[in-house]
C-alpha cells in the first residue's frame, strides 16, 4: 500500500523485516516472530498534492513463514502457486489516510480515508528466488476500499513494479524499485474529481479519468544492530508527469516525496524453522 496515499502498513513491515532472502538462509529463519515497530513518516497527502501528512506509529507485528500462508518481508498472502522463478499470491495491504488535518486543495470536500487493498499479485524472480541481489517483476491488481466510508469500493489499482533487493551483508540490507501506478476511473475520481457542488473560483469542476496516476521510485536501507533490534529508513519519489488527471485542479505540483525512519524489536520467535 506499499501504496496509495503513502506507505502501506504491509510495506512498512517489508522495510522493517528484510531478512537475508537467499533460499538456504530463509530455511534457517524462525517459522514465526512477534514484536513491535515504531516509525515516523512524512508523506505526500496524495499524488500531486502540495501538502505533507506527518505521522508517528507504534504497532505490533507478526511474521509467519509458512509453506502456504505467509506474512513476512514480501508481504502477506496465500502462496497459490510457487516455484523458483514465479509466485502467485492473494495479498492484502492498507495505506495510511490523510487523517483529520484539512488539505487546502480539498477544503469542503470529502477527506481521503484509510484505503484497504486486496487482490492477486503475480511475481517473477528474474534471476532466481535464491539470488543474493534478487531482481523481481510484479503485477499486482487490487480492489481498493475506504475503511472510513463503510468500506465502499473506491476502484481498482494496477501497479507493475521492477525491483532489486539485496540480502543482508554485514548487517546492512537495501532495496529499490520503480513502479507505474494506474487506476480505473473510480479510483481516479477518488483522488482528483471535483463535483459541480464542490467547485470554487480557483477549483473548477473536474471529471476524472482512468489511467496513469503516478510514477514512483522507492528505496530503503536497513541495519541490524542486535539479533532483536533493527533500524530502517525509506524514501519514495512520486511524479504525476504525463498522468491521466494532471489537469485536475487538485493537482498542485508535479513531484512529491515520502520518507521515514523507524525501528523494530523482536519480542519472541519460534524454535521451529521455516521450511521444516
Amino acid at each position: 500500500m506499499k501504496r496509495l496515499l503513502g506507505l502501506t502498513l504491509a510495506g512498512i513491515g517489508a522495510l522493517a523485516h528484510a531478512d537475508d532472502s537467499s533460499a538456504p538462509a530463509r530455511r534457517d529463519l524462525p517459522l514465526w516472530e512477534v514484536g513491535v515497530f515504531g516509525v515516523g513518516i512524512s508523506q505526500q497527502a496524495y499524488p500531486g498534492a502540495d501538502q505533507q501528512i506527518r505521522r508517528g506509529l507504534v504497532l505490533p507485528y507478526v511474521i509467519y513463514r509458512g509453506d502456504v500462508f505467509r506474512a513476512d518481508d514480501e508481504g502477506a498472502g496465500l502462496r497459490a502457486v510457487r516455484s523458483e522463478h514465479f509466485e502467485l499470491d492473494i495479498s492484502v495491504a492498507a495505506s495510511l489516510g490523510t487523517g483529520g488535518r484539512s488539505l487546502r486543495a480539498r477544503q469542503g470536500m470529502q477527506r481521503l480515508g484509510t484505503l484497504l487493498e486486496a487482490g492477486p499479485v503475480a511475481r517473477w524472480f528474474l534471476n532466481g528466488r535464491g539470488a543474493r541481489d534478487r531482481v523481481t517483476f510484479e503485477l499486482p491488481l487490487r480492489g481498493v476500499f475506504d475503511a472510513g466510508d463503510q468500506f465502499r469500493h473506491k476502484g481498482m489499482s494496477f501497479e507493475p513494479e521492477l525491483g532489486v533487493e539485496s540480502a543482508a551483508r554485514g548487517g546492512w540490507g537495501y532495496g529499490a524499485n520503480v513502479r507505474g501506478f494506474f487506476g480505473d476511473r473510480r479510483l481516479g475520481s477518488t483522488f482528483y474529481a471535483v463535483a459541480p457542488s464542490e467547485a470554487l473560483p480557483d477549483r473548477p469542476a473536474y471529471a476524472a479519468h482512468g489511467g496513469l496516476i503516478a510514477w514512483r521510485l522507492n528505496g530503503r536501507v536497513t541495519r541490524q544492530l542486535t539479533p532483536d533490534l533493527r533500524v530502517f529508513a525509506f524514501g519514495r519519489f512520486d511524479s504525476v508527469a504525463g498522468a491521466a488527471n494532471r489537469d485536475s485542479p487538485l493537482v498542485r505540483q508535479t513531484n512529491g516525496v515520502t520518507y521515514g525512519l523507524g525501528l523494530t524489536y523482536t519480542l519472541a520467535r519460534s524454535a521451529a524453522r521455516a521450511g521444516e
